[in-house]
């Protein structure tokens, strides 16, 4: 039963991995990225390192993406304040 859900999350992580390259916008690359975060997580808590997990949720699943949202946010609005002072 445990290599069946270790599988499960394994094959969940690779998907959400997989989706987080194949995304185009970054802000969509962000949202991907946070669910790899938690499914992350939860592979780690199956693996019994439990700590380890709880650091992935915080800095995998909120802040890095959190980072990254708020780094395309500035950029994006940038690039507008650049195209209205032309």
């Amino acid at each position: 039963m445990d290599e069946a859900v270790i599988l499960v999350a394994l094959l969940l992580v690779a998907g959400a991995a997989t989706a987080a390259v194949a995304q185009r916008d970054p802000a969509r690359q962000a949202l991907v990225l946070s669910v790899l975060g938690v499914l992350l997580a939860v592979l780690f808590t199956v693996l019994q390192a439990p700590d380890v997990g709880l650091s992935q949720l915080a800095v995998g699943a909120v802040l890095t993406p959190l980072l990254v949202m708020l780094s395309v946010r500035k950029i994006r609005r940038r690039g507008r304040d650049r195209d209205g002072a032309r």
